[in-house]
């Protein structure tokens, strides 16, 4: 397991990843608007984007989210149908929920109220 720690955009972004069991996951923490956005798409890096590369975004400590952050990722869950694997979101925060909602993005990537929940149906691959 690696972890890897990020301050990201203008100190409103936190990007936390850790690899663990073949899947990535990135604890954001903070704003993504057009100025953070940056540290997520660095931890997104295509370079990562190996064939079956799993991705769980816990948004759960995302306070707002733009169209930066919505266009982040729907690239990151291209990029990992492309690698033939998946991307899976945790998102228990209103505003960031709705916003996901109003695009449309909750009916494409599989999003989960936890991120045990979303761990979990790793397993299952739902």
């Amino acid at each position: 397991m690696t972890d890897n720690r990020e301050a990201a955009g203008h100190g409103r972004l936190s990007v936390i990843r850790t690899d663990a069991d073949g899947v990535t996951v990135l604890g954001l923490d903070g704003e993504i608007d057009h100025q953070s956005v940056g540290g997520l798409t660095r931890a997104l890096s295509p370079a990562d984007a190996h064939e079956g590369h799993r991705v769980v975004i816990d948004l759960s400590r995302v306070t707002f989210m733009d169209s930066s952050g919505v266009n982040a990722l729907i690239a990151a869950f291209h990029s990992a149908q492309t690698a033939q694997g998946w991307l899976r979101l945790v998102v228990v925060r209103g505003a960031v929920q709705r916003t996901l909602q109003l695009v449309g993005l909750d009916t494409v990537v599989p999003c989960h109220p936890t991120l045990e929940d979303a761990l979990a149906s790793t397993q299952s691959g739902t």
